[in-house]
This record gives structure tokens, sequence and C-alpha cells, in this order.
């Protein structure tokens, strides 16, 4: 079974409630068995347009990854990140070859 991605660019425009969210986050997270590939570290834009930061999630499974950002956890913790980040986000299921 391929795992599954959530891929996240986004800016922060509001810090201080962004890593509110990012504390609530983790319940969901740990619930789901997620793991950062990519949080936000330094980036160097080669083609087009990107925002400042970049988040690469590892889920156990693309099932996994939608229930995750379905679940209440996590949409009580996405709540306290609006206002506080422009954000576009995809889930994708990883290569099984």
């Amino acid at each position: 079974m391929p795992k599954g991605y959530w891929i996240a660019r986004m800016e922060v425009t509001d810090p201080e409630a962004y890593d509110r969210y990012r504390s609530a986050n983790a319940e969901a997270f740990e619930k789901f068995g997620a793991r950062f590939v990519v949080r936000g570290g330094a980036q160097e834009t080669r083609e087009g347009g990107w925002p400042a930061r970049s988040v690469v999630l590892e889920f156990p499974s693309v099932e996994a990854a939608r229930a995750c950002y379905d679940s209440p956890e996590y949409q009580r913790a996405k709540a306290l990140r609006e206002g506080a980040a422009e954000v576009d986000l995809i889930i994708v299921e990883g290569y099984a070859g």
C-alpha cells in the first residue's frame, strides 16, 4: 500500500497564531502516524513563484492522510491557523514502484 503525503506551501502572516496551530496539530498527526519529511527548512525557488514555507508530511497510507485532514482533532487545529497563514495543501498518494 503506497504511503500518503500532505504537501503544503504557505505564507505565515501571524507567527504567534501560527505557533498555536503548530502546537495543536500534534495530536492529529500522532493519532494518524504522520512524520514530517520537510518542515519549513531553508528552500531555494528555482522556477515560478513559491511562498516562504514548505511542509511535507508522510502518512502510512493515503487513507490515513485523508482521515487525518478530516478528523475533528485536525479541524480544531486548522481553525487556529485561519487568518495566521495563506495555505495551499494537497494530499497525494506516494509512488509504489
